[in-house]
């Protein structure tokens, strides 16, 4: 009579059973029909990434507008070096905490809860992150407000020297500090939307910055006797309006984060395991260029801000295809290794490697030969005199030799963090790190004492660490079988190299043709621009073609399974 006392309970037991696993099948349902058609797995690699590509390409064109309006009324002086590294300061730190080391680290796990475990698991890993991450980036915002002098002092010793100088840094970063927390919650919902294949609404986002920052240099600076304070204020408004921008859509696939504090919760240990290295590894190209500006801060007035528009222009290509590729990449990488999918997964990185050299190579072309023209066309305005736009060409001709390995760094360390290794990158990272300090005693110091451009050797040296990083993180991805190349990706190579190369001589003997850039209105500059960019791009696009190259030799069918490897 007892046991069969016992049986409805048993059956009530099964029956939530049965009632619980249906209502998970039924959120997890309900959030891939949430996901917009764009986003979906089945439109491929290409197509995520063109999606990413176009967004952030409409973002750094206002990027640039916001740079042209910033360089017309604070030009490269004394107040706007000081903006640039209060400016600089927090964003690199947000390319660590948000779109760095946190998204190789989280992307990865977060990809394997997802191809392994149920919704509620997703969503409770995404509670717990965006909790501990949210608190541990308060404190270090919080300490950094309180110790600004310290942190000014830590990242432009060179301005020591300069009170004025070092007491205006040290106001605009009490301002633009607390950036840093909005922005890194930002990135952690950017994260989570990409694993979910919603690329474009993170793409998207970088656009409230500028257009804050578009608004503070025309309406904001009146209101201030230094203009600088309004573009500090704009900063900081766009990481509370960017992150606010990204909830509903969080909303939307019911992952908007209940935070729940848990620093001993498996995954966020998981998480703080894969980050910690990752901080250094991932970012070891920012951690060289905020170097560079470290030191350029004991070179002679100008020299921050000369460096800051010459890597603006240098970021376009890099951000609107570097990032947009391996941030399309490392969730499918990351499902490739937890699947042990092993030819699929060096199949996407091939795909990643061929994107950016079809890319990379030409841009760099293009921006060494065109690098004065582009910083006429859109610098050479108000308080930003035609010395400036020279010398900050120089460090640009630099700069564009470090495209093609800085560009590939964001793919191939995608394949070791979507692998969970750390370790490898950080130990390269080293590498290349002291590379980079000695490369600038080699380059920046002479450069300075007999030619007074110190900070073109920054540049160059940049450029010397990144290759050397780059190849080292290629010469371990093939050394331990993870990835190998196809003899097609060879073959793609030789043709791009022809066609740059007809490409680049295309451009040079044209300029020699050209209107003097400096004595055009601002409207025949930029039209003789697009003349030279769309030419050179027509040069490129029909030698490629001509030489055998079709888009199809750029797709990746069924997310990686295979590629057309015939060229």
């Amino acid at each position: 009579m007892e046991k069969n006392q016992d049986l409805p309970a048993a059956a009530d037991k099964n029956a939530s059973a049965d009632s619980y696993k249906a209502e998970e099948h039924n959120q997890d349902n309900q959030v891939k029909q949430a996901l917009p058609e764009s986003g979906q797995p089945k439109s491929g690699l290409l197509g995520a990434s063109l999606v990413f590509s176009v967004m952030t390409m409409f973002s750094r064109v206002l990027g640039l507008a916001r740079d042209i309006l910033i360089a017309s009324f604070a030009g490269a002086t004394a107040n706007a070096d000081a903006f640039f590294i209060a400016f600089k300061v927090p964003q690199f730190l947000r390319r660590l905490f948000a779109e760095g080391a946190f998204a190789q680290a989280f992307v990865p796990v977060l990809s394997e809860y997802r191809s392994l475990r149920n919704f509620k698991e997703v969503k409770l890993l995404v509670d717990k992150v965006a909790a501990c991450l949210g608190f541990s980036v308060f404190l270090v915002s919080a300490i950094a407000v309180l110790a600004v002098p310290v942190v000014a002092t830590l990242f432009a010793p060179g301005f020591v020297s300069q009170p004025e100088k070092f007491d205006l840094t040290v106001d605009l970063m009490r301002i633009t500090f607390p950036y840093l927390f909005f922005i890194t919650l930002t990135g952690f919902a950017g994260a989570v939307l990409n694993s979910f294949h919603y690329f474009a609404v993170p793409a998207l986002t970088p656009i409230i910055l500028n257009l804050w920052l578009i608004v503070a240099a025309i309406y904001g600076a009146q209101f201030f006797v230094e203009p600088v304070y309004a573009l500090a204020f704009g900063v900081l408004l766009a990481g509370i309006t960017q992150f606010l921008f990204q909830l509903p859509f969080l909303f939307k696939i019911k992952l908007l984060p209940s935070p729940k504090l848990d620093f001993k919760d498996p995954g966020v240990i998981q998480v703080m395991t894969l980050m910690i290295p990752a901080l250094f590894g991932v970012s070891v190209s920012q951690l060289n260029l905020l170097l560079d500006t470290v030191i350029a801060s004991f070179l002679p007035t100008g020299s921050v801000s000369w460096l800051y528009y010459s890597d603006r222009l240098m970021e376009l290509p890099l951000g609107v295809f570097a990032i947009a590729v391996s941030t399309v990449i490392l969730p499918s990488l990351s499902r490739k290794h937890a699947t042990l999918s092993k030819d699929e997964f060096s199949n996407t990185l091939d795909w990643g490697i061929r994107m950016i050299l079809f890319i990379s190579i030409p841009a760099s072309v293009a921006l060494f030969f065109l690098a004065e023209p582009i910083l006429v066309s859109l610098f050479q305005y108000g308080q930003l005199g035609a010395h400036d736009v020279h010398m900050s060409s120089l460090s640009l001709k630099a700069y564009s030799l470090a495209l093609l390995p800085m560009m590939l760094i964001k793919v191939l360390a995608s394949g070791f963090y979507a692998r969970k290794n750390t370790k490898t990158p950080v130990k390269v990272g080293i590498i290349a790190m002291v590379s980079n300090m000695v490369f600038n005693l080699m380059l920046a110091v002479p450069l300075h004492f007999y030619f007074g451009i110190g900070f073109v050797g920054l540049a160059a040296a940049t450029g010397l660490s990144s290759l050397l990083n780059a190849g080292l993180l290629l010469f371990f991805l093939l050394n331990r079988d993870v990835f190998s190349f196809r003899k097609s990706t060879l073959n793609l190579l030789i043709r791009i190299l022809i066609a740059s190369t007809l490409m680049g001589t295309a451009i040079f003997f044209g300029l020699e043709h050209a209107n003097a850039w400096a004595a055009m209105t601002w409207v025949g500059r930029i039209s003789q621009l697009c003349v030279f960019v769309l030419g050179g791009l027509s040069v490129y696009l029909i030698t490629v073609g001509g030489l055998g190259l079709r888009l199809r030799h750029f797709r990746v069918h069924n997310g990686g399974s295979s590629l057309i490897n015939t060229l």
